[in-house]
């Protein structure tokens, strides 16, 4: 068995009719793409992994092909076959079925693509395949040819466009490279026009051992004059390169109840699933980015026997339907179908195990992480529940607790951020924010006498506070300098103990918490009151002490409230952002606490007249304002 492919076959033969007004004097393989033709694109990945003879098939305008490429090029040798008279994507395959031996690659020349091959030829061999289709999901599934495969990867169906209205799919879309073995050869026939997708592959299901391999990887046609630009602008900017399997990548793993769609507890209908309306667009800001986006999710309807894993994979088919439709895609889908409890009514008992895919555990995200290459550090969870924190933990990403669904209320494990929704995150993540703020943190620390170093960070109610800290102080764990934080939520006083009146230096116990953050700061120990932000949570006090971290924030809204508490700090920051941003968090930060819709809006007025002028007065106590 060989560990490599050896020989590729790549169709070139393309008149290239929608680009004609771009050049019309060359075949669409040899259109440039940042400098050099698609075709050497290609020739060059393969050349690169072990790939030692090409056969190119021509037909239109083939001379550009030859002088350009010759009889080698970077190790590969090469030979042409001229079709005379067109023969679709098959003809020219069976043509040269008497060069051909073992596995083969075919490529389509007008394709732009990077890959790892060992991964393909990895899983050709695994499946003991004898041809394997390279499929992916992209954002327009609906005018696509699409593949349906089974549960081992077998293709099962070819569903061609264009598709009946209504009909439910998984966005798996051939992606024009395949891996044959020539004991397929035998069932095409010479000399007939046919194309493999169309009239050759529906007639191999069940007769051929074809499977599907679907990969996060760059493979997009630049048939038009505006996918020509997006890719080369693609290939300029290194992500094409950066896609390839050979490389790390980096992920952002997803729960899907209460994070993509409203969890309406255990859904085993189709028609239940109902996608949130940030969904898709935030998926979208996935997809163009560097990140990939998986679903790691527990489905114990299975092991309750109110669904099958059939019936399970419809309604993801609805999701990724609602998902294409909207120009939107998940990369992949990893579900745990298993429940450890046993003694339930109607349970499948087959699925009723302690496996090692069910969250908290990391099974999932372990299995994506080897099958994409990804690189955990640099990778993200978001979930609603504590069981999607744990398991971020676990597999040593970062993590976002959102405010949907669940809305992480009861939490085991701490995670790094607290977002209201997947928008809000995927924003987060994707912005990258604070690199400025955490070179000015590194300088204004190193050139400080003594410890610790002080920092104070306030602002109004909902400014991105918390998270400009937990950005800071992950920072400084990758840098190798611990710090610590004080929350000052955690004086808050019980709303039963506020009085009639908003008073926010009376909200936050000021005296106590000044004298609390001195005594702190200067090496000793304090009892923090403890406050519950949400009524399903519990308040506890706790006895701290600083234990000889260089860095303390202290943080909350009145980290700057006046000159003395200023007085505290060495780098005091005053975070804000737009009134309409603010205005929303706060909305939905007290909907998540289960407050009415007029109560709201009271309390917001509430806060405008009586705390936002008195906190606004921090700027001018604060050496630098960033915005959130």
């Amino acid at each position: 068995m060989s560990d490599s492919l050896k020989q590729v076959v790549i169709l070139a033969g393309g008149k290239g009719t929608r680009l004609a007004n771009i050049r019309a004097d060359i075949p669409k393989p040899m259109m440039p793409v940042a400098g050099k033709p698609i075709l050497e694109y290609q020739l060059d990945m393969c050349a690169k992994q072990g790939i030692t003879q090409a056969i190119i098939l021509v037909n239109h305008l083939k001379e550009p092909i030859i002088e350009h490429f010759g009889e080698s090029f970077r190790g590969i040798d090469i030979t042409y076959y001229v079709e005379e008279v067109p023969l679709g994507t098959v003809g020219g395959v069976k043509a040269v079925e008497d060069q051909l031996s073992g596995d083969f690659l075919v490529l389509y020349g007008d394709v732009m693509m990077e890959m790892d091959l060992s991964r393909l030829y990895t899983f050709h061999q695994n499946k003991n395949a004898e041809a394997t289709l390279v499929v992916h999901p992209n954002d327009h599934p609906y005018d696509s040819d699409l593949v349906e495969l089974g549960p081992d990867d077998e293709v099962k169906a070819f569903l061609s466009k264009p598709h009946a209205e209504g009909l439910q799919y998984h966005n798996c879309v051939n992606a024009a490279a395949y891996v044959f073995n020539t004991a397929v050869l035998s069932r095409l026939e010479s000399g007939v026009k046919a194309d493999f997708g169309k009239d050759i592959f529906p007639k191999w299901v069940g007769e051929v051992k074809m499977f599907g391999y679907s990969t996060p990887e760059y493979l997009k046609d630049m048939g038009t004059p505006d996918r020509l630009e997006r890719v080369e602008g693609d290939v300029k900017s290194g992500k094409v390169a950066r896609r390839s399997l050979v490389n790390k990548q980096k992920c952002i793993f997803l729960d899907r109840d209460g994070v993509l769609n409203y969890d309406t507890d255990l859904i085993d209908r189709p028609e239940d699933l109902e996608l949130y309306s940030w969904t898709a667009p935030s998926l979208q800001r996935i997809n163009r980015s560097d990140y990939l986006s998986v679903i790691t999710t527990n489905q114990s309807v299975v092991a309750r026997g109110m669904i099958d894993e059939e019936g399970l994979g419809e309604i993801h088919k609805k999701m990724e339907t609602e998902l294409g439709e909207a120009h939107a895609f998940v990369d992949a889908i990893y579900y745990c179908p298993h429940h450890p409890h046993k003694g339930f009514e109607g349970e499948r008992p087959e699925y009723k195990i302690d496996c090692e895919c069910r969250k908290p555990k990391p099974g999932m995200i372990m299995k994506a992480t080897k099958r994409f290459n990804i690189d955990l550090r640099s990778s993200w969870m978001i979930g609603d529940s504590s069981r999607d924190i744990e398991a971020g933990k676990a597999a040593g990403v970062r993590t976002i607790a959102l405010r949907t669904g669940h809305g992480a209320v009861v939490l085991n494990a701490r995670p790094d951020f607290h977002f209201d929704t997947l928008e809000d995150a995927v924003a987060y993540i994707l912005e990258a924010p604070y690199k400025d703020a955490y070179k000015q943190l590194k300088k204004r620390f190193q050139s400080s006498k003594g410890s610790p170093f002080v920092v104070l960070v306030g602002g109004q109610s909902r400014s991105g506070k918390s998270s400009f800290v937990s950005e800071m102080m992950y920072r400084l764990v990758q840098d190798g300098i611990q710090s610590i934080r004080l929350p000052l939520d955690q004086w808050i006083l019980p709303k039963s103990e506020r009085g009639e009146e908003e008073d926010v230096k009376r909200t936050y116990r000021l005296d106590k918490l000044k004298e609390d953050i001195k005594s702190f700061t200067s090496g000793g120990s304090i009892q923090i009151p403890g406050y519950a932000d949400h009524p399903e949570r519990m308040a506890f006090g706790i006895q701290v002490g600083w234990t000889g971290e260089p860095i303390i924030f202290v943080e909350g809204v009145p980290a700057l409230i006046d000159e003395e508490m200023a007085e505290l700090g060495h780098w005091k920051v005053f975070m804000e952002t737009s009134e309409e941003t603010r205005k929303r968090r706060f909305e939905r930060f007290y909907e998540w606490k289960g407050r009415e819709e007029g109560e709201i809006q009271d309390l917001y007025a509430s806060r405008l007249a009586n705390e936002y002028e008195i906190i606004a007065q921090g700027r001018k106590f604060a050496d630098d304002i960033f915005t959130s």
